[in-house]
């Protein structure tokens, strides 16, 4: 079976895709990986055919225009107001990255098409070729459920709706979506001469109104299945890459490791709003003032400094699976890859969440007792981190929590689990 895997976004969009490809090659299966060519060469470094995709989206995100956006962004309507605004740049690259989906589809003839929330025309992709697609949705906010809100919606309307509500709230991200993102889709079918899209055809329905096959990248230990799923909606666990086996910490890394007791990791990849250096800034303050030990990632453009104190030590990017076990904590941004990877580590999580899902998966890690209350960036100072710090290192009971976390990850074949459904499809 050859599968072709779809994805947009940052590495944290990435990942999981890339693992699952590495995932149907060690089953004896061919997997294309259709990604923004900023990422080809680490794709294809892990044994994955990559097909490039427009990078220009990927550019936006963290230029000074995306970021402002970024800034701005910490709420459902304030997301809205930013892609309203955005609608004119992002819609000539979304039909480009149409156009380098399809011609990916077309060189290498896939029996199935696996595709992120993102890429909106895959199902138009699978319709023409005449095979299935199967959504990932990297956060629970597809499928309705009265169990839990939509984790992209705000929070405060449960406090009064009941679980119709619940249920409608998905609804409305549903219909947003399919009304707002299907524009250079259509635009797409014209140019190709394929038929109008088909009125069944959303994020849930395929072309005849059937409903598609909703894979869930994420683990029932921290999100039960809620019992109003049905059964084409399934959870498999995180997929995560294969340990780096080989990697060993940088002598400068190792000798700070060995200078004293565990340092805090702090990391928030390529989400700094419009000013990393003021972010970075407030980091170190909280460390100074919580009496702790740091070690800061700059990722791509997250957290910029140029010197910084003893108690602090600066590196780019290394392996999470190899370097957060060794760690006191862990503050991050709350991207889904990231959080499962901090949870995965057996570390509590400091969540500082930007917009989208991340205020989503800072609320889940603290209700299971497994990081302090999530700190908006809009709210984020060095007071406030400095004693969210302070719980994370020295609760006994989120330490042994997040311990107790990490050790049911550990056991879990997420990759192992979506491979043996998807090859049900056939």
């Amino acid at each position: 079976m050859h599968v072709l895997l779809l994805t947009l976004g940052s590495r944290g969009d990435i990942e999981p895709f890339l693992a699952l490809g590495i995932g149907l090659r060690a089953a004896g299966h061919e997997a294309t990986l259709c990604a923004s060519r900023h990422f080809g060469a680490w794709i294809e470094a892990h044994g994955v055919r990559h097909a490039p995709m427009d990078d220009g989206f990927l550019e936006l995100l963290h230029s000074p225009t995306g970021r402002e956006g970024l800034e701005r962004s910490g709420s459902f309507f304030g997301m809205l107001s930013t892609a309203l605004r955005l609608a004119r740049q992002v819609g000539p690259m979304q039909v480009r990255i149409q156009q380098d989906c399809w011609a990916a589809a077309q060189a290498c003839r896939p029996d199935l098409i696996v595709h992120h929330l993102k890429i909106m025309g895959a199902p138009d992709i699978a319709h023409a070729l005449g095979v299935p697609a199967v959504l990932v949705p990297l956060v629970p906010m597809v499928q309705p459920t009265a169990a839990r809100p939509c984790p992209v919606l705000p929070t405060w309307p449960d406090r009064w709706a009941g679980a119709a509500a619940r249920r409608a709230g998905y609804h409305l991200v549903n219909t947003l979506a399919s009304r707002f993102g299907t524009g250079p889709v259509k635009r797409w079918r014209r140019e190709q001469g394929l038929p109008v899209r088909p009125r069944a055809m959303d994020l849930r329905h395929d072309a005849a109104g059937r409903p598609v096959p909703l894979l869930h990248a994420h683990s029932e230990c921290l999100l039960p299945r809620p019992p109003d799923w049905p059964p084409q909606a399934v959870a498999t666990g995180f997929w995560r890459l294969p340990p780096a086996r080989d990697w060993q910490p940088p002598p400068a890394l190792q000798a700070f490791l060995d200078a004293g007791p565990p340092p805090v990791y702090v990391g928030f990849g390529s989400m700094a709003g419009r000013n990393p250096t003021r972010l970075a800034a407030t980091v170190i303050d909280a460390l100074t003032q919580a009496g702790l030990r740091g070690v800061l990632a700059r990722g791509w453009g997250g957290l910029e400094a140029d010197t910084v104190p003893s108690h602090i030590h600066l590196i780019d990017e290394v392996p999470h699976d190899r370097l957060l076990p060794l760690m006191a904590a862990v503050v991050h941004h709350g991207g889904a890859g990231t959080t499962a990877a901090a949870l995965r580590a057996g570390r509590p999580s400091v969540i500082c969440p930007f917009f989208g899902d991340q205020p989503f998966w800072g609320r889940v890690v603290h209700e299971a007792g497994l990081g302090p209350p999530p700190l908006p960036q809009r709210q984020l100072s060095a007071v406030r981190l400095a004693a969210a710090l302070q719980e994370a290192v020295h609760s006994d009971a989120m330490r042994r929590a997040a311990e107790a976390m990490g050790r049911r990850l550990s056991a879990e074949d997420g990759v192992g689990r979506a491979v043996e459904w998807l090859l049900q499809m056939r």
